[in-house]
């Protein structure tokens, strides 16, 4: 038997030395330094203010950068196709294609071989924030302007505006619809709910309970980026934000943030505001943390992602710790009023009506149950299946860096319902996906459907029935 030499030994040893600290580097990277954001802020709030602003041109070209590079950011409505108050919808597929590829293509490609080949499309990765490295709420610009009116509110971020472009976004206001009283229809008059107006509309069509609860979804408390602290985000201190700035009327405005449970920041998740229609018949809550009601919704939302999952720096702002018995349950019943926008294609199971439907709805559907295999998760009346899916979209791309966010697979994700779905783009967890055709050539190529140009055409008319 041969022994190693002594200097055979060193260098075996030197060797795996190496490897271990490589391999800790490596770990670290994906660690992060602390689980905690830094409390004691000992730079000015001019100081910050001033630095923060002269930035934002170079981090909002960088992010413009990455946006006009995956998609086609221009304003292309379908004819006589609108949202529940009259927008127009915006047709066809977004996302652009690597040069050299059709999505006939890359659909008969396996998810290996689209990755090696570096083939992904852009848009079909994850979405950054428009600031990934501060991450936070942020408004799109005609909520920020309705509530500094109404309320007298500023809304406005010094360091960063929203990035995607108004038309590829939910309408505003939105109408909104009440689970018990159907024959009312949109109850909203067409203004934006705020503090100042509530009591005006729904007193007399609210219970008392119900009508506090409207009250505390309106009432802005101390948040992250919106607080009197000198790390704030708005010039002035602020009083806050409140659940119905991002969710609108009780949908959604575009407005985004990054998921609060994950470290480090590079690994968070941007997150789109969910719409809160229909959440009576929802078993999860969130995209991402599968909260199991609505109360826990309502609560976790305050407590922690208001402070991006630190409940340090949250005491510090003035967290709102709202009493379960009282105001947690009246703002979960209010929420629970929430009904979807009138589908009047749509028979008593979800299904289409013939006699309503056009022969290129009525295929739609037949691929949505077959073919497209969608119902294997967004089953009828509603469109969900009320569980979490992984749709394992690693198997198609290596982890890059795309403006300070780590892009790695989603996890598991919602079953968003699809009643309402053309009322509430953009699409995906991350809002990465702009249009309904970009949502179906997606799925078409994560589930591996291989359908046909009429086939997708046919299948987004269907989507814009529901």
């Amino acid at each position: 038997m041969i022994r190693p030499s002594r200097k055979v030994w060193r260098i075996l040893l030197l060797t795996g030395l190496s490897l271990v600290c490589g391999h800790a580097d490596a770990q670290q990277d994906q660690r992060g330094q602390s689980s905690y954001m830094k409390i004691e802020i000992t730079e000015p709030f001019a100081s910050i203010m001033a630095r923060m602003t002269a930035a934002k041109p170079g981090i909002e070209q960088a992010h413009m950068a990455v946006l006009n590079e995956r998609y086609d950011l221009s304003d292309r409505p379908a004819q006589g196709v609108t949202m529940d108050r009259g927008k127009p919808v915006q047709e066809g597929v977004r996302v652009k294609l690597p040069a050299g590829v059709t999505w006939e293509s890359l659909a008969a490609m396996r998810p290996d071989q689209i990755r090696e080949q570096n083939l992904y499309p852009k848009g079909f990765y994850p979405l950054p924030h428009p600031n990934h490295v501060d991450g936070g709420f942020v408004f799109p610009h005609f909520l920020i302007d309705a509530i500094k009116q109404q309320d007298g509110r500023d809304l406005k971020r010094f360091d960063i505006d929203f990035d995607l472009p108004d038309h590829f976004l939910a309408e505003f206001p939105p109408a909104i619809y009440l689970t018990p009283r159907p024959d009312l229809g949109d109850v909203s008059q067409g203004k934006l709910v705020s503090l100042t107006n509530y009591y005006e509309l729904f007193n007399g069509l609210l219970t008392p309970r119900q009508l506090e609860g409207l009250r505390l979804l309106l009432t802005p408390f101390p948040q992250q980026q919106f607080n009197a602290t000198e790390d704030r985000r708005s010039e002035l201190p602020s009083f806050g934000s409140a659940c119905f700035d991002c969710h609108s009327n009780g949908h959604q405005n575009g407005a985004t943030h990054l998921a609060p449970d994950a470290r480090p920041q590079q690994y968070r998740h941007r997150i789109k505001t969910v719409s809160l229609r229909g959440v009576d018949i929802q078993r999860l809550f969130g995209s991402q943390r599968a909260l199991k009601t609505i109360e826990d919704f309502t609560e976790f939302e305050q407590r922690t992602a208001y402070f991006d999952g630190d409940i340090v720096i949250a005491t510090k702002k003035g967290v709102n710790p709202l009493e379960r018995g009282s105001q947690v349950d009246f703002m979960a019943d209010f929420q629970e009023m929430l009904d979807f926008p009138p589908a009047p294609k749509l028979d008593l199971l979800g299904k289409l009506d013939p006699a309503k439907a056009t022969q290129a709805e009525m295929r739609g559907q037949e691929i949505f149950f077959g073919k497209g295999q969608c119902a294997s998760c967004h089953e009828p009346p509603f469109y969900t299946d009320n569980l979490m899916h992984n749709l394992q979209t690693e198997r198609f791309f290596k982890p890059v860096m795309i403006n300070n966010m780590m892009a790695v697979g989603d996890g598991p994700i919602k079953t968003f319902p699809l009643r309402g779905t053309k009322d509430n783009p953009p699409y995906l967890h991350d809002e990465r996906l702009l249009t309904l055709e970009d949502t179906v050539e997606f799925f078409n190529l994560i589930l591996g459907t291989k359908l046909a140009p009429q086939e997708k055409q046919d299948l987004v008319a269907f989507l814009r029935t529901l």
